[in-house]
């Protein structure tokens, strides 16, 4: 979850370093740190003495704090440094609390390393080198890779070699357990940087006599768009000259260059209070990107990428996310069974493994993951893999670890995602998993071409309906500052505008700690009803669609026991008993019932917004939490 940056070039690194964290920042922000790599006699400030950290004609210069990373910021106003090779770090704490002594870049003598991810051994190994006389600084399993590549930098069979430190770090590295992103320089050899890969997502970004490395591709946007995204078990041996790449057995790899079509402007505010705001906005582009060159009209029909799939040859299906995407395949069972009569499993990705499941040859998995590093998924589908299953992947970072473990990677194209909080990540995931249901469902023969085709008509209007939605702003702000107060809020749902009720819930506990819960709207007498009395403000999900009228009578259930109602309708309910009923009404464009949640979460994601801004909350990078939770 952490975020990493490296350079190495002819320009002063610092800056490159923190505009990069800043980028990054949404993946971890609990600390942050630089290091860079200096000629001696540079007048610059060093958390080590040289003696230490420094050989030959350069020292490690290391400036690091607990904090965000405007913390990291004053410090290095206070203290510059300097150097034209260095690696950044923002961090989302694992092992060791947040600290300064724990914050990254972590060094021993002449090596220093950011990391991201776990080290599973990393007692074991800490253990073994305290005994050899090694002693530790900090808390975290990462120091001990820095321990370790010195260790091998030392062998005598490596001196005077021009490859010593990848040398050292694949030994290294073959004695760690775990997940890792991992940059590495050494005063030892200053004319680069070495990158490892193994579960944890990486990036090179290919420069003009420099070379750049991040964990995700908006921290390279200002300087390049050609990218190398490493894959499992990659080493990286980085110079301003070049780019060379590795497999753990010391193989030297095909470089796979791909071009980034994502702008600058697209992962920056573009003048909202919020990333999170701006991104509700863009909710609209982000579905006509997912849509576009995706439904044919003659036949009608959606097209996935370049694979065809049909229902025949799947046996069983099996839907697999975490958090914002898990309720996102819960609308996805609706679609597809509904459309294509293909019975759905949907499992959270972080519980699939640990009950043995039934997966055989012939099942399909469908992992759905923003940013498709969800550590918990990528095990998932790893461990359905292993029994037979074929994966398919919707995902939108393209050249993630989830994409490249799938038979087949779907993209949504809805550009870079900065808030924590998913918004049009979680409405374009609705998208694609209508188009594989449309898909599906015309191969199935269960979706007549009128069917199809008023489904597709339906698609494109989408993107209207969006901004109409998010015209509701203003109203929804309004009731954000009545019950921003409130210490709990229920929201309820029928049908497929249950995950809908769950996504409010978490939306608004994520960034605005407010307790709050999602049901079933008919399960709310089977207990949620005791909660209900003047004080707790109930959200219920009242489209027009085949559970309205009992969710009316659930709706009045509420009314009897003193429940203030905000009630989500569609198109021409001000004048129905939905209105009569509810203490406050929100519309939204009438739809098709399996389109509606793709709407009705707009309200929601803008009620969580407007309460955490009232709150004075961090709405784009809220406590305790970081963007890609990319270890279990």
């Amino acid at each position: 979850m952490c975020g990493i940056v490296g350079y190495i070039g002819p320009k002063q690194a610092t800056t490159i370093l923190v505009e990069g964290l800043r980028r990054l920042e949404y993946r971890g922000y609990d600390s942050a740190g630089v290091a860079l790599l200096t000629p001696l006699g540079t007048d610059a400030h060093t958390t080590a003495a040289p003696s230490e950290q420094g050989s030959g004609a350069y020292t490690l210069q290391v400036s690091r704090c607990r904090g965000k990373l405007a913390e990291l910021e004053s410090l290095l106003a206070k203290h510059p440094t300097y150097g034209q090779v260095g690696i950044g770090h923002t961090r989302w704490a694992t092992h060791g609390r947040p600290s300064d002594e724990n914050a990254h870049p972590h060094c021993y003598k002449t090596v220093a390393v950011v990391h991201n991810g776990i080290i599973e051994n990393y007692l074991d190994l800490k253990q073994g080198l305290a005994q050899q006389g090694h002693h530790f600084q900090s808390e975290t399993d990462t120091e001990i890779i820095a321990h370790l590549i010195y260790q091998e930098l030392q062998l005598d069979t490596d001196k005077g070699t021009t490859d010593r430190l990848l040398a050292a770090t694949r030994r290294a590295l073959h004695r760690v357990h775990g997940a890792y992103a991992i940059v590495v320089l050494s005063t030892e050899t200053p004319d680069e940087i070495i990158c490892a890969k193994n579960a944890s997502p990486l990036v090179l970004g290919l420069g003009e006599g420099e070379n750049f490395v991040a964990s995700d591709v908006p921290a390279l946007l200002p300087h390049t768009r050609r990218v190398i995204f490493l894959e499992e078990g990659d080493l990286a041996q980085v110079k301003a000259s070049g780019v060379r790449i590795y497999d753990l057995q010391g193989n030297e790899r095909a470089q796979n260059i791909r071009t980034v079509t994502w702008s600058v402007v697209a992962a920056e505010k573009a003048g909202y209070k919020h990333f999170m705001l701006k991104e509700i906005h863009e909710q609209a582009r982000a579905v006509t990107d997912t849509l576009r060159g995706r439904l044919i009209h003659q036949p009608p029909d959606a097209r996935l990428d370049g694979m065809e799939l049909f229902p025949k040859d799947i046996r069983r299906l099996f839907l697999l996310a975490c958090g914002t995407s898990y309720h996102a395949a819960l609308v996805g069972k609706y679609m597809i069974e509904q459309l294509a009569r293909i019975p759905v499993e949907v499992d959270l990705a972080s519980e699939f493994r640990y009950r043995d499941p039934i997966v055989n040859p012939g099942d399909w998995v469908v992992a759905v993951s923003q940013s498709g590093e969800t550590a918990d998924t990528l095990a998932a589908i790893k461990e359905a893999r292993s029994k037979g299953a074929k994966i398919f992947s919707i995902t939108n970072v393209l050249d993630a670890s989830i994409p490249r473990a799938s038979d087949h990677a779907f993209y949504t194209h809805a550009g870079p995602e900065i808030g924590v909080a998913s918004t049009k990540a979680f409405t374009t995931q609705l998208v694609a998993l209508m188009l594989l249901a449309v898909h599906l469902g015309v191969r199935s023969g269960h979706l007549t071409p009128a069917a199809t085709s008023a489904l597709m008509q339906e698609l494109l209007e989408l993107p209207t309906k969006l901004d109409q939605a998010v015209e509701t702003a203003a109203q929804v702000q309004a009731l954000a500052r009545q019950y921003g107060h409130a210490q709990d809020i229920l929201f309820l749902g029928r049908g497929p505008q249950y995950p809908i009720a769950l996504e409010g819930a978490l939306k608004l506990k994520e960034i605005s700690y407010i307790h709050a819960e999602g049901y079933a709207a008919g399960e709310m007498k089977h207990g949620p009803i005791a909660l209900i009395d003047e004080g707790v403000p109930v959200v219920v999900l009242a489209p027009e669609d085949g559970g309205y009228d009992k969710v009316l009578s659930n709706l009045s259930e509420v009314k009897a026991r003193g429940g203030r109602i905000i009630a989500i309708g569609t198109a021409g309910a001000h004048d129905s008993a939905l209105a009569r009923l509810a203490d406050h009404l929100i519309v939204v464009p009438k739809a098709s019932p399996l389109l509606l949640p793709i709407l009705t979460v707009i309200p929601l994601q803008l009620f969580a917004y407007y309460v955490a801004d009232f709150k004075g909350t961090d709405v784009d990078q809220p406590r305790n939490l970081a963007k890609s939770v990319t270890v279990e």
